[in-house]
C-alpha cells in the first residue's frame, strides 16, 4: 500500500509496480528520478532496490528521493545492466526507453536467459519490436497490461526465459496480450496509426501487401 511520503505513480510506473514480485530484490535500469525505486522500497514490496541510470543528475535525484529508505535502495551510475551483478536480484524492471535500447541491455547480459529472473519491459516505443524480440529469443510474454499515460498507450510487459524461441506473426506482435483489456480499441488504433506511416514507405510488393492485411485486421479490432 502506498504511503503519504511515497510517490504517486502515473499508470505505467503503476503496471511495472504490479509485476514486481513481493520479497525479491530487484533493479530498477533507467530509474530517471527514482520514484519506482521509491515505490518498491518504500512499500516494503522489495527489500533491496538497485536503482540505476546512464545520467548523473537524474540518479542524483532518484539519490535525494530514496534516501530515507536508507540501505534498501542503492544508486548506481552506468549503462544498462553493467552495473548489475549476475544473480544480485530476481526482478529487473527496464522502462523509459525504446524499444531496441531495451533489447540492447538485454542481449549485453547474458546472465538474463534465464528463468529465475523476472522481467518487467516498459517500451517508449515500438512495442512491436520489443514483443518479436522476445519470441525470438525464447522469452515467454507472460502478461502484459496496456494503459494510458500523459496522453499516450504503453504496454507494460512481464516475460521470463522459456527457453523456447517461435517466429510470432504480425498480429501477436503489434498486440500481444492486449485483446479485451480496457482500452483496446484505442490502443489499436495507435499501433494502426503506426503501421499506416511504416507502409508509406514501402514499395508494392509482398511485404507490402501483408502490411495492408495487417491494417485491415487492426482497423477491426479498433472498432471492436
Amino acid at each position: 500500500m502506498r504511503t503519504s511520503n511515497q510517490p504517486q505513480l502515473d499508470a505505467r510506473l503503476a503496471a511495472a509496480f504490479a509485476y514486481v514480485r513481493p520479497g525479491h530484490a530487484a533493479a530498477d535500469i533507467g530509474c530517471d528520478h527514482g520514484k519506482l525505486s521509491a515505490a518498491l522500497a518504500g512499500s516494503g514490496r522489495c527489500p533491496l532496490v538497485l536503482a540505476c541510470d546512464l545520467r548523473p543528475d537524474p540518479l542524483e535525484k532518484a539519490r535525494r528521493r530514496c534516501a530515507v529508505y536508507g540501505d534498501k535502495v542503492q544508486c548506481r551510475l552506468g549503462s544498462g545492466l553493467s552495473v548489475v551483478a549476475p544473480g544480485e536480484v530476481d526482478d529487473i524492471i527496464i522502462a523509459g526507453m525504446g524499444a531496441e535500447t531495451i533489447t540492447e541491455i538485454l542481449d549485453a547480459a547474458p546472465w538474463v536467459f534465464d528463468a529465475r529472473y523476472n522481467l518487467v519491459l516498459v517500451p517508449a516505443t515500438k512495442h512491436s519490436i520489443l514483443r518479436r524480440w522476445l519470441a525470438r529469443r525464447g522469452f515467454d510474454l507472460v502478461e502484459e497490461t496496456i494503459c494510458q499515460a500523459a496522453g499516450r498507450w504503453y504496454s507494460v510487459m512481464n516475460a521470463r526465459y522459456a527457453a523456447a524461441q517461435h517466429e510470432p506473426d504480425g498480429l501477436e506482435c503489434l498486440c500481444g496480450k492486449a485483446e479485451g483489456q480496457p482500452g483496446f480499441a484505442a490502443y489499436c488504433a495507435q499501433q494502426n496509426g503506426k503501421l499506416k506511416k511504416y507502409r508509406r514507405g514501402l514499395p508494392p510488393g509482398a511485404e507490402a501487401d501483408a502490411v495492408d492485411a495487417l491494417i485491415q485486421e487492426l482497423e477491426k479490432r479498433s472498432c471492436l
